[in-house]
């Protein structure tokens, strides 16, 4: 089929990409004409809603899996992350609003850049090519700096913004590389034609051993793997709450899902001494996320580590078995972006926003029971199910991932 060939079924299949794309068309129309907070984030919310029944709408009627041209497979996999990605921005979006309210430059541009990013998110996990996977990356991606940066009348959030842009650069030029490399040595940028490719080889060539590492810096760097881990803590200091919850959630489960089809599709990237490797990612993961963020007294670091944590147990689960593990990576997903969701939706609450610094720091925390017992009782059942304790919901993934 031709790469640029699009039937009526193709259009239908991307019909949560199309839309989450036209609100951003009609987020930027609305806020070129008339600014006004509320309709704008009507507008995402609205358009965000209709993203996601489409999801819906799209597993039930079409003959699952469609092929999309030569870039992009819709299918159950897909439809899963896509609807986990758009209900953590609609999350997100309604943090943001409660979070913008008193905010008393331009508001709207938030809402839009979050919508785009989240696009990116959803063309990321559709993606069976290295040119559809750069594309999404770099939609996803290139939001996030000026999120990161929004509130720049902070020196930490501005500093966020250039040491995520910077970062992330490199990351986008291994990836770059990497691709260059394995199409040297396949003549091929789609998964299954590198796949095709490699299995004819009595043994992988350093060359694409090279360009498989390369493209696992550029996918660690965006997941925070040890070590690529150094931005992460720093980002999410500076970085608005919501923001923040947006890097940790919505962020992290595109880049993830497509680093987990990437693996399945092409198998035998993660054999022999790679396999090794990943391992030792992964546990360096666990175990420096897990003590780093003991040692935190400010609430957004903490939630970084963390995050760092539960991608190396989720790492763990690709190193036991791909194909087996899908189903326990999905669950353990869906916990952890609730439950991350639920802290930082706790911190926007108890925040002032633009009349000091978010309340990041642990002695904020200190007698709010006594002031907000249901806030209170919402940041510890998160705490706990972060923690994976028994009877959680972050017990439930932590079991799956075991089991």
């Amino acid at each position: 089929m031709s790469t640029t060939s699009l039937s009526l079924t193709d259009i239908q299949a991307l019909l949560p990409i199309i839309l989450t794309s036209g609100t951003a068309v009609a987020l930027m129309l609305a806020i070129a004409s008339k600014r006004n907070h509320f309709w704008n984030s009507t507008v995402t919310v609205v358009g965000l809603n209709a993203a996601l029944l489409s999801i819906l709408w799209v597993s039930r009627t079409l003959a699952l899996p469609q092929q999309v041209t030569g870039l992009f497979v819709v299918d159950n996999y897909a439809c899963f992350y896509m609807a986990l990605i758009l209900a953590a921005t609609l999350a997100c979006v309604t943090l943001a609003h409660a979070y913008m309210e008193t905010h008393s430059g331009n508001r709207e541009e938030l809402y839009l850049l979050l919508t785009l990013s989240a696009a990116g998110g959803l063309v990321m996990v559709c993606s069976r090519h290295m040119a559809g996977l750069f594309i999404g990356m770099e939609i996803l991606s290139v939001p996030l700096f000026g999120l990161a940066a929004y509130s720049f009348q902070r020196s930490r959030s501005l500093e966020a913004g250039i040491k995520y842009l910077v970062l992330s650069a490199m990351s986008t030029a291994f990836m770059l590389f990497g691709m260059a490399l394995l199409y040297a040595q396949t003549g091929s940028l789609s998964y299954a034609g590198i796949q095709q490719s490699l299995s004819q080889m009595s043994s992988l060539p350093p060359v694409v051993w090279a360009g498989f590492v390369m493209i696992f810096v550029a996918f660690a760097f965006k997941l925070s793997f040890v070590p690529f881990h150094l931005w992460t803590p720093d980002v999410y200091e500076g970085a608005p709450a919501p923001v923040g919850a947006f890097l940790a959630t919505v962020s992290k489960v595109a880049v993830f899902a497509a680093f987990l089809r990437l693996l399945h599709e092409m198998p035998l990237i993660a054999t022999g001494n790679m396999l090794v490797v990943l391992a030792a990612i992964a546990g360096l993961s666990i175990v420096a996320g897990n003590l780093l963020a003991l040692t935190q007294t400010n609430l957004k670091r903490m939630l970084g580590y963390s995050s760092i944590a539960h991608f190396g147990y989720l790492l763990i689960a690709v190193v036991a078995g791909l194909r087996l593990q899908q189903p326990a990576v999905g669950i353990y997903l869906a916990t952890y972006v609730i439950t991350t969701l639920a802290a930082f939706g706790v911190m926007v609450q108890v925040s002032s926003p633009y009349q000091g610094a978010d309340a990041d720091s642990l002695h904020t925390y200190r007698g709010l029971f006594w002031k907000r017992p249901y806030l209170t009782a919402v940041m510890t059942v998160a705490m706990l199910s972060l923690a994976g304790i028994p009877s959680t919901a972050g017990f439930i993934g932590k079991f799956h991932i075991v089991l």
